[in-house]
């Protein structure tokens, strides 16, 4: 997504219009109806455009024949469409109907901080947030690049970028790390090199990826992050690219399959080969998926393992028990159906498992509201959703209320 915007159209703009804080209003009049400053609020899953700040990240690049591929790129195209592939039309983009995406490009800041500590911050502000994991944009389709050594030194360069040069300006900001899981070895060395850095709550599998969890080649890496106490989640994307995908002629279509096929079908791989057995203190998160999904495969695994059971040996519950104790973030939240809802959140033990994700700044975001206004959840239960689960699978213990809402 580009961030630029033609000289043309900037001419007689009012630059104080374009602001964070502004756009949210209404997320603000929400906030104090609901009184969510009095909720410890965490959203484990909003992004930021990183894309913005190429500039910066490509000089982390370690290897020198890519880092200057990658500036030749940016010259030629104004960004870094040749390294990281190319995007598509009529997708995520919304044909810029959505305003905040391209205006955050001409947004004043304070400019004695990172630009994207002041955009977060406000939006975070907004909401009511108190933590946000952060996590790209673009580069979440970087698993799908014909070439496994660009991942894995684009990888590197935006995880060093984003802990020597962001998280260290804002302790309310905190990042799950890009694992380049199309090489192993390249995942373990990047959980020692940066599991241990400031802000590091765990680490990250975009899910388009077709290598099989359960390689065994990958055991060490999951085993280094039970060690460390590290959760792991698949973040859900999309591949228009993908063969049976291909066969759709919108992209209503991809979006809601996509999100939600590659994060079924590693679940699925990880539990009928047993690796919650394996590795049973090892937290799993599933994110950007939604939920409708959840109930449908422990259903269709319960099923096939009651007659099938020879074919996954490990395994001493139910596939459903496994799911669980698994952990999932809600969005997009399936609002149309609330009886369906409530029987989901009952399937999943939503009271402990569930966790709050706004997705900010994408065009299907959620609000805390989303949870707050669920007329079948109590208050002990919209606590644990909005913000005590995560403190507990992210060990933010001692952690107060930070966030501040703008007044009306």
């Amino acid at each position: 997504m580009t961030l630029t915007i033609p000289t043309s159209e900037l001419q007689g703009m009012n630059f104080e219009e374009f602001d964070t804080t502004k756009f949210l209003t209404h997320a603000s009049a929400q906030a104090r109806a609901r009184n969510l400053d009095k909720y410890f609020i965490v959203d484990v899953d909003s992004h930021h455009y990183e894309n913005a700040n190429y500039k910066e990240i490509v000089e982390f690049i370690e290897d020198p024949i890519l880092r200057h591929h990658a500036k030749s790129s940016m010259t030629r195209r104004s960004g870094a469409s040749g390294i990281l592939g190319g995007g598509g039309i009529g997708s995520q983009d919304m044909a810029g109907r959505i305003t905040r995406y391209h205006t955050r490009a001409i947004e004043k800041t304070p400019g004695n901080e990172p630009r994207d500590i002041s955009l977060t911050r406000r939006w975070m502000d907004a909401m009511g947030t108190d933590i946000a994991m952060l996590f790209p944009t673009p580069m979440l389709g970087l698993g799908t690049h014909p070439l496994v050594e660009v991942e894995i030194q684009w990888a590197r360069a935006y995880n060093r970028w984003l802990v020597e040069q962001l998280l260290p300006y804002e302790p309310r900001l905190r990042s799950m790390l890009y694992l380049p899981f199309n090489n192993p070895k390249a995942c373990e060395k990047m959980i020692e090199d940066f599991g241990d850095k400031p802000g590091v709550s765990g680490f990250m599998i975009t899910s388009s990826h077709s290598r099989s969890v359960h390689d065994n080649d990958y055991m060490k890496s999951y085993a280094m992050l039970e060690e460390r106490g590290l959760p792991l989640a698949f973040h859900g994307i999309y591949n228009w690219d993908d063969g049976a995908f291909r066969t759709m002629n919108r992209f209503i279509s991809v979006h809601a399959l996509g999100f939600v096929f590659y994060n079924m079908l590693h679940c699925i791989n990880w539990i009928i080969n047993g690796l919650p057995e394996r590795f049973p203190k090892l937290k799993i998160i599933w994110m950007e998926s939604g939920l409708a999904w959840v109930p449908f495969v422990m259903q269709r695994l319960d099923n096939e393992y009651h007659m099938r059971s020879n074919e996954a040996p490990a395994l001493k519950m139910k596939p459903s028990e496994y799911m669980q104790q698994m952990f999932y973030s809600i969005q997009p939240l399936e609002v149309t159906n609330l009886r369906a809802l409530e029987v989901t959140f009952e399937m999943i033990n939503a009271r402990t498992q569930l966790l709050y994700s706004s997705d900010y700044p994408h065009w299907d975001f959620d609000l805390p509201s989303v949870i707050y206004d669920l007329p079948f959840l109590d208050e002990e239960a919209k606590r644990n959703i909005l913000g005590e689960n995560s403190r507990r699978v992210f060990n933010l213990q001692g952690i107060g209320k930070l966030a501040t809402i703008p007044a009306a």
